[in-house]
C-alpha cells in the first residue's frame, strides 16, 4: 500500500503531490495549508460565545474552506463533516467557535485586569491609543505590543513597492485555542512501558518526579472530603501540616517546571534541523511541531510571571537546572531519540497529573488567594481568552497543552526515527483524543495521515473525476 502526501505547498497555497513507499508514512514535510487558511478564516466568522455549539464549529469551518477556495483555486464540499473517529480536524483546520468566536471582544483591558498585572495608568492609555489591531500591554511580564487575530497592519503614507503585505505566508507556530467543553476532556493517563528503554525512561521520571516533590514540599494526595465539608476549610492547619501547597509553592513548583519543560522541543528541533542541514534533505515534519512544543512551554512560563516574579534563589536554580538538563537532553536525543520522545511524554503524564491537582484545589478553594483571579492579559492573548477569563481558566488551558504534548511525544516514540513522517505536520488529532489517549500507535500513525490526506485533497479529486 502506498499512500498519497503532499510534498510541497507554495506561498499561494497550491499543493504538489506524490506517491511515498509503504514503508513511510505518509504525512508530507512541508507546511500547514490550514494553518494559512486559519488566520484569514478568522475575519470571516461572526463573534460567536465560547460555548458556540457544534454548528458554529462547522459554520467556522466552511467559511474556512470557501475561503481556501479563493486562494488555491481548490473545491472543497462544504457538506464534509468536520469530525471523524482518528482523523479529526486540525487545530488549524477546525478552530470553530472557539478561535474565530472570541476575536472582537479578547483583548478589552478592565481596569482590575489591569491592577492584577501590575501595570500603570500609562501602559494602559497607551495600548487604548495604539493602533486598531494593536495590542498587548507594555508592562512587566506582559507579551508586548504585537498584532491580534484581525492581523490588521497600519498602512505606510506611502506604500513600499518591494514589499507586499500579501507576501507573509501563514506558515506560524500553532497557537492553541480551546472551548470549555474541550479543557474539561483531559484526563490523567498512564502509558504502561514495554520496551526496556520505556522502562528506562519512565524509571527516570518516576526518580526526578520523588525528588522533585520533595523539594518542593509536594503531596500528591486529595483532601478528605470531611474535611472539604467543613466551614471554614482549615487551609492555614493543612497547609502548616504539609497537606497543601500556597499559592506562592505552586507558583515556585509550576515556574521550576516550565522552565525544564521548555528545553526537550527546543533540543530536538535543533538535532532535527541540523540533521536535514547536514543531509541535504527535508525532515518529514518533525521540525516545526517540536518547535511549536518549545514556544508553548515558554508562554506558559511567561504567563505565570505575571502572577508572580521568582526570587533570586529560583532564579539560580532554574539557571543549574537548565544547565545540566539541557545538555544531558541532548546527548540523550543524539544517541535514542525514540528513548527522548518516550522520556518526555512520561514527563508530560506528570505534568498534567500536577495541573489537574492544582486545578481541583482552586475549584474547592483551597487556594483562596487565586480565587477568581483575572487572567494575565498574556494570556488572554495568546489562548484568545474572554476578556473576563480567570487565572483557573488558564490553568485548565496550560493542562491541555500539556495533554496535547503527551500524546504527541509518545506518538512520536512510536515511529521509525530516521524514516517515517511525523504524522501531526499537517493536522492534530481532536482535543478529546490528545486529552484521553496516550498517544498513537505507529499504524494509526499512518491511517491519521492518510485520512488527513484524503481530506485535504482526496475529496477534490474525487468531485473532479465525477464531473469528468
Amino acid at each position: 500500500m502506498s499512500l498519497l502526501v503532499s510534498r510541497n505547498v507554495t506561498r499561494s497555497g497550491l499543493i504538489l503531490a506524490r506517491t511515498l513507499p509503504a514503508n513511510r508514512i505518509g504525512m508530507p514535510a512541508a507546511a500547514r495549508l490550514y494553518s494559512a487558511i486559519h488566520t484569514q478564516t478568522s475575519l470571516e466568522v461572526p463573534h460567536r460565545s465560547r460555548t458556540a455549539d457544534a454548528d458554529g464549529s462547522a459554520a467556522a469551518l466552511a467559511a474556512g474552506r470557501a475561503h481556501a477556495t479563493r486562494l488555491a483555486g481548490l473545491h472543497i464540499p462544504s457538506d464534509s463533516s468536520p469530525h471523524a473517529a482518528l482523523a479529526s480536524e486540525a487545530r488549524h483546520l477546525d478552530l470553530g467557535a472557539s478561535a474565530a468566536a472570541n476575536i472582537a471582544g479578547m483583548h478589552t483591558s478592565t481596569s482590575s485586569s489591569a491592577a492584577a498585572l501590575g501595570l500603570s495608568q500609562h501602559d494602559v492609555d497607551a495600548e487604548n491609543k495604539a493602533p486598531e489591531g494593536l495590542v498587548g500591554h507594555q508592562g512587566r511580564g506582559t507579551e508586548g505590543a504585537h498584532y491580534n487575530g484581525k492581523y490588521k497592519l497600519p498602512e505606510a503614507a506611502a506604500p513600499l513597492t518591494d514589499l507586499a503585505i500579501d507576501s507573509m505566508g501563514g506558515w506560524t507556530m500553532m497557537n492553541p485555542i480551546y472551548t470549555e467543553a474541550e479543557l474539561d476532556t483531559v484526563k490523567v493517563v498512564n502509558r504502561a512501558p514495554v520496551t526496556l528503554s520505556d522502562k528506562a525512561a519512565h524509571g527516570v521520571v518516576k526518580l526526578l518526579r520523588r525528588c522533585f516533590d520533595m523539594f518542593t514540599g509536594y503531596i500528591a494526595k486529595p483532601i478528605p472530603a470531611e474535611v472539604l465539608a467543613q466551614n471554614p476549610i482549615p487551609i492555614a492547619e493543612l497547609r502548616k501540616s504539609g497537606q497543601l501547597l500556597s499559592d506562592k509553592a505552586w507558583l515556585l513548583r509550576i515556574i521550576l517546571l516550565e522552565s525544564i519543560a521548555g528545553v526537550p522541543g527546543m533540543v530536538g528541533g535543533t538535532l532535527r534541523h541540523l540533521r536535514s542541514l547536514r543531509l541535504l534533505r527535508r525532515d518529514g515534519g518533525w521540525i516545526h511541531t517540536l518547535l511549536e512544543e518549545a514556544e508553548n512551554e515558554r508562554m506558559h512560563l511567561l504567563t505565570f510571571l505575571t502572577v508572580a516574579q521568582p526570587t533570586l534563589i529560583t532564579r539560580a536554580l532554574v539557571l543549574a537546572a537548565q544547565g545540566v538538563f539541557y545538555n544531558v537532553f541532548f546527548l540523550t536525543y543524539l544517541v535514542a531519540p525514540k528513548t527522548a520522545h518516550r522520556f518526555v511524554g512520561a514527563l508530560e503524564e506528570e505534568a498534567v497529573r500536577t495541573y489537574t491537582h492544582c486545578i481541583e484545589d482552586v475549584t474547592n478553594g483551597l487556594v483562596p488567594e487565586w480565587n477568581d483571579k483575572p487572567a494575565p492579559q498574556i494570556a488572554i492573548d495568546y489562548w484568545r481568552m474572554p476578556a473576563d477569563s480567570t487565572l483557573l481558566d488558564v490553568i485548565k488551558a496550560v493542562r491541555a497543552d500539556e495533554a496535547t504534548h503527551r500524546f504527541v511525544n509518545h506518538s512520536l516514540a512510536n515511529l521509525n526515527q530516521k524514516e517515517d513522517f511525523n504524522p501531526f505536520a499537517l493536522a492534530e488529532a481532536s482535543p478529546e483524543l490528545r486529552g484521553t489517549r496516550a498517544g498513537f500507535t505507529r499504524e494509526e500513525s499512518a491511517e491519521f495521515a492518510r485520512q488527513t490526506q484524503s481530506r485535504m485533497l482526496g475529496a477534490p479529486r474525487a468531485n473532479k473525476e465525477d464531473a469528468e
